[in-house]
């Protein structure tokens, strides 16, 4: 878990539970800051790092239907990241999610991708997905995630959890 009262974030546009933690796992919250393009005020950014996770658990929310959004973790130093965790979860309608994860090397200048991953909900079927995904990556500087919410139909981008690790 980490402690989401350390957490620092900003919403893109201004820029146009410690303890739990698994072994290697890189307390985000203290060592990067999390930009955003929208956020659902009941639904923050802070809950992708507060330790819940699995279906029913919190989870960030945009406050934008039908929109492309971006989640980017900005560290303070550059991160050797060797595995990437997060889940996603939408019980109420059918609909196709997909999931980017790019990484920059350069201060975000620029960005690689690394994943693209396409989650299909439905109501009477699938509503939770945990995507664990290895990695060799050195000198991250910042890890971009693109959550386009309705490729087959219309949903709000929505992310339950994020963990990285060293």
């Amino acid at each position: 878990m980490t402690d989401v009262s350390r957490l620092r974030k900003r919403p893109l546009e201004a820029d146009a539970a410690a303890s739990g933690r698994a072994a290697n796992e890189i307390d985000i919250a203290a060592c990067a800051t999390i930009s955003y393009s929208s956020e659902d005020p009941a639904h923050p950014v802070e809950h992708l790092l507060d330790g819940h996770s699995g279906s029913g658990a919190t989870r960030w929310m945009s406050a934008r239907p039908d929109t492309i959004e971006h989640v980017v973790v900005e560290f303070d130093q550059p991160q050797t990241i060797s595995r990437l965790v997060y889940e996603v979860e939408e019980a109420m309608r059918e609909r196709t999610q997909e999931v980017r994860v790019e990484v920059s090397e350069d201060g975000g200048r620029t960005y690689r991708q690394i994943l693209v991953q396409e989650y299909n909900f439905s109501s009477r079927g699938a509503t939770y997905q945990r995507e664990e995904q290895r990695f060799d990556l050195h000198r991250v500087t910042h890890l971009r995630l693109t959550i386009v919410p309705n490729k087959n139909n219309s949903g709000t981008a929505t992310l339950t959890a994020l963990r990285l690790f060293a």
